[in-house]
C-alpha cells in the first residue's frame, strides 16, 4: 500500500516491498499530476482519483470540470524512483516536468492522464504525441536519468 505522505516516500515504500522477494537491485516509482489550481491535487492520488471516478476519462473530464473558468492551468508531471541495491542501499530521485492542462481531452495516445497534460514548450498533449517522442522528455525519463547519474545499474 502507498501510505507515503509524498511521491518520494511512496516510491521508497515501493522499493522496500519490491525488494524483500529478490536478491538484486530493483527500482520502483511513484508518479502522478500535481495541478496548481486544485492545490497540486490529484498528486499522490493521480491513480486512485481515477478509479474513484471509475476511469482515467472519467477523471480527466472531473479535472476539466474543476478547471473551468481557471486561469491558472499549469501542472507538473512527477515521477519519483527509487533504486534499491543488491547491498540494500537506497537512492531516491524525482523528475518534474512542467506544463499546463488542456481545455479538452486530446488524443488518444500515452495512457492516464496523457490527453490533458502539454507539456512546457509544446503545443500537443503526451495524448497526440507518438510514443517515442513522448518517452524522450517525460517525467519518467527525466527521473531515469537523474537516477543514472547517481547509480550505477
Amino acid at each position: 500500500k502507498e501510505t507515503g505522505k509524498s511521491f518520494k516516500s511512496n516510491a521508497k515504500l515501493n522499493v522496500k516491498f519490491f525488494s524483500k522477494y529478490v536478491d538484486y537491485g530493483v527500482i520502483s516509482d511513484d508518479s502522478g499530476l500535481c495541478i496548481n489550481a486544485l492545490n497540486n491535487r490529484p498528486g499522490i492520488f493521480s491513480a486512485r482519483l481515477a478509479k474513484k471516478q471509475g476511469s482515467f476519462l472519467k477523471a480527466m473530464k472531473f479535472i476539466l470540470k474543476k478547471l473551468n473558468k481557471k486561469k491558472d492551468r499549469k501542472a507538473t508531471f512527477v515521477c519519483s524512483l527509487s533504486y534499491r541495491s543488491e547491498k540494500g542501499k537506497i537512492t531516491t530521485v524525482q523528475g518534474n516536468l512542467k506544463g499546463t492542462i488542456s481545455i479538452k481531452i486530446k488524443g488518444n495516445k500515452g495512457f492516464g492522464y496523457d490527453p490533458i497534460f502539454i507539456p512546457k514548450g509544446k503545443s500537443l498533449t503526451f495524448g497526440q504525441m507518438s510514443k517515442n517522442k513522448k518517452i524522450k522528455i517525460d517525467h519518467r525519463y527525466l527521473a531515469y536519468k537523474m537516477l543514472l547519474k547517481k547509480v550505477k545499474i
